[in-house]
């Protein structure tokens, strides 16, 4: 199986320092959708992990979440993409949870619900903190430089090997599809 772990906010669509609060703040990176459809249709899985402190800090609702998720599974298969999964932390920093990146659970619990080693799959985030959580599992760590990327790259300290390109579309062209 061909499997892809991409991060929510930054990656596939437009992040915010206030957060994505609603289906109306969601709205997709160029490109992204595009890429998701490629992925796909190459036959990819395309799980996503994402942090979600808005939860916990009652800036958003399980529903809104789930409502924002829905529009986002809506607009990659309007691209002829699919999203298999959305994995999500809803606690704030401060719970010290296992699932919350940059800790692994969350990645763990992707490997475990896929019966898979994660060795060498493409993990794709715009922080620090995603490519963590996945290159301890031994997924391929990817930085796009969309979202916080660019403070991310400038900030160094990224995994051993990590790749980094402009955007999602930018890394799904060098990928043998």
């Amino acid at each position: 199986m061909k499997l892809i772990i991409l991060d929510r906010d930054g990656v596939i669509n437009q992040d915010s320092d206030h957060f994505i609060k609603s289906p109306e703040e969601w709205k997709p990176l160029p490109g992204s959708l595009e890429a998701i459809a490629r992925l796909t249709q190459a036959g990819y899985r395309i799980v996503v992990a994402t942090n979600q402190s808005g939860v916990a800090r009652g800036l958003f609702d399980m529903t809104t979440l789930n409502a924002i998720h829905e529009k986002m599974h809506k607009a990659c298969a309007q691209a002829g993409g699919r999203i298999d999964a959305v994995f999500f932390c809803p606690h704030a920093a401060e719970a010290n949870c296992e699932c919350r990146k940059p800790k692994s659970g969350m990645i763990q619990e992707i490997a475990e619900r896929y019966g898979m080693d994660l060795a060498g799959v493409p993990s794709v985030g715009d922080s620090l903190r995603d490519l963590e959580a996945s290159a301890r599992l031994g997924a391929q760590p990817i930085l796009v430089l969309t979202g916080k990327g660019q403070k991310t790259q400038a900030k160094g300290g990224l995994p051993e090997g990590t790749l980094v390109f402009p955007d999602l579309a930018a890394f799904v062209v060098t990928l043998e599809l």
